[in-house]
């Protein structure tokens, strides 16, 4: 059978959390742009477990933005899914299957934007969410009138001029609008972008004026690692464990984090937040983005290269090796969370760190290395050059770890083959992607370099780092070393000399 609400009451396995009758009758609260598995496994996942608990007691409609998919699966389960939580907590196994209600039905832009329109007029509307990905959040010169806009910013400033219409602009009528998008300050970007749209299209100076004062646009910050739906081996296994089959079932490691920044008035409202301490609504929210920016993907920058040259595949193998599990710790604890660019409470950094090695070690979830590499260069520059320098304002010893991770790095984009426009490298005489940007300069510099200028110029590249990395005291002569060991020796090898501090000749 395949998961509806018709089947609910004939589930037998006492291993599902099933929706009771009442959560199906709540009223629409949340619009949401957007139907990824992100979504589905942080925002939506919390707002289900809201109602569960009698706390939000809301649903969600669903736009989707795009002509791509089809979301038919949606209207054939009444919006209904299954969340397989999968995961580690301090050492305990998390396992749970959720039948997640939340959401109230899907609207595709393209076919049902009046219908959409009309949810701007529901009194009982409160909250925007959106994942439109960061290329979703910009300024798109257009005319908000046409059916639909184009861009998101166009479509939500469509939305609230509609609903400003509906309630004549009365105070109590405004939004919360929470954008979930990997940018920094998302909240504020995207309240820019819609305000610039506002005056662009000429849009009534009242209307300006409730748009500016009587919504709150929240910057946000999402973790959570949810790989989708399963192989369909796994699937089935799933499936046959359940009871039924759903086609929009997705996995979801147990650790969660949604940041909210928002006041007492946003809390009021979000209410959904007294269900899981796993939704933060503070003020200010940057220590949250910065123990994520640097422990969780600073870590993985750091260690992915090296990882994926000592012939792990996944995160989880890397985790189950004892030498690359203590070098990963190692990483964590003596050089990356000391120097963290920013002021946060030492217990709160370790007890984050300490989940990240959990999460690193779920044997549930197939993070691959040669993924974690994409656009290598980038990451480095924006998650762990901060690092670096906040490291040699605290001491010039040179950060050993770090500085075999940057010698990874360089080693990894070592392209050897060009094709079709795309670079490759070459491990146990496999050729790998290496897809990232500065990849066509690596390319150069790796043909005309010797290695030790080759180190000096990918270090001195003040227009990419945005600094002089050759002007910190020892860091260059200790990349080079370990880069030329790598030349000689393999990446376990060189590791294991580096993590027991033995003498680099």
């Amino acid at each position: 059978m395949i998961l509806s609400r018709y089947i609910l009451k004939h589930i037998s396995n006492n291993n599902i959390d099933i929706p009771s009758d009442a959560q199906f009758e709540l009223p629409e609260k949340i619009i949401q742009f957007g139907t990824g598995v992100l979504l589905r496994g942080l925002p939506d996942y919390f707002v289900n477990k809201a109602n569960q608990k009698g706390f939000f007691n809301g649903r969600i409609v669903v736009v989707k933005s795009t002509t791509q998919g089809d979301s038919s699966a949606f209207d054939k389960q009444d919006g209904l899914y299954t969340i397989c939580v999968r995961g580690l907590e301090g050492g305990n196994t998390i396992e749970e299957n959720i039948i997640n209600s939340s959401i109230s039905r899907v609207l595709s832009a393209q076919e049902d934007w009046s219908k959409i329109l009309e949810c701007a007029a529901d009194p009982s509307m409160q909250v925007v969410i959106s994942n439109t990905t960061e290329i979703g959040i910009q300024l798109v010169n257009e005319d908000i009138r046409r059916y639909p806009p184009i861009s998101f910013p166009g479509k939500l400033l469509a939305f609230l001029y509609a609903r400003f219409h509906a309630f004549a602009g009365s105070g109590d009528s405004g939004m919360i609008i929470i954008p979930t998008e990997l940018i920094k300050n998302n909240g504020k970007v995207l309240e820019s972008i819609v305000l610039e749209l506002a005056h662009l299209n000429g849009l009534e100076g009242t209307f300006i004026e409730w748009l500016e004062t009587k919504n709150q646009f929240c910057s946000s910050l999402v973790d959570r690692i949810v790989p989708g739906k399963p192989d369909i081996e796994e699937l089935q296994k799933i499936e046959g464990s359940l009871g039924y089959k759903d086609e929009l079932l997705i996995m979801s490691e147990s650790y969660s984090l949604w940041a909210i920044e928002g006041n007492e008035s946003i809390k009021k409202i979000l209410t959904f937040a007294l269900a899981d301490d796993g939704v933060i609504i503070a003020e200010n929210i940057d220590q949250y983005r910065e123990l994520k920016l640097r422990i969780l993907n600073g870590t993985h920058t750091l260690v992915c290269g090296s990882a994926f040259l000592c012939g792990f595949e996944t995160v989880k193998e890397a985790m189950q090796d004892e030498l690359f599990s203590s070098f990963i710790s190692d990483i964590m604890f003596k050089e990356v969370l000391p120097s963290i660019p920013y002021d946060i409470d030492h217990d709160l950094a370790t007890s984050f760190a300490n989940k990240v090695l959990d999460r690193f070690r779920n044997e549930y979830i197939n993070h691959l290395w040669l993924n974690i590499t994409m656009q290598y260069s980038t990451k480095l520059k924006l998650r762990v050059v901060p690092l670096l320098i906040k490291h040699y304002s605290l001491s010039e010893i040179v950060p050993d770890l770090i500085s075999f991770g940057f010698a990874s790095y360089i080693n990894f984009t070592k392209p050897v083959k060009f094709s079709k426009n795309k670079y490759y490298g070459l491990f146990n005489d496999i050729e790998y992607l290496i897809n990232d940007d500065q990849a066509n300069i690596f390319y150069v510099r790796w043909g005309t370099l010797s290695q030790e200028d080759l180190v000096e110029s990918v270090l001195k590249d003040v227009n990419f780092w945005g600094y002089d990395l050759n002007s910190l005291p020892g860091f260059s002569n200790s990349v080079k070393q370990k880069l030329k060991l790598m030349s000689g020796h393999k990446m376990k090898e060189v590791l294991k000399m580096v993590s027991q501090n033995k003498e680099l000749v």
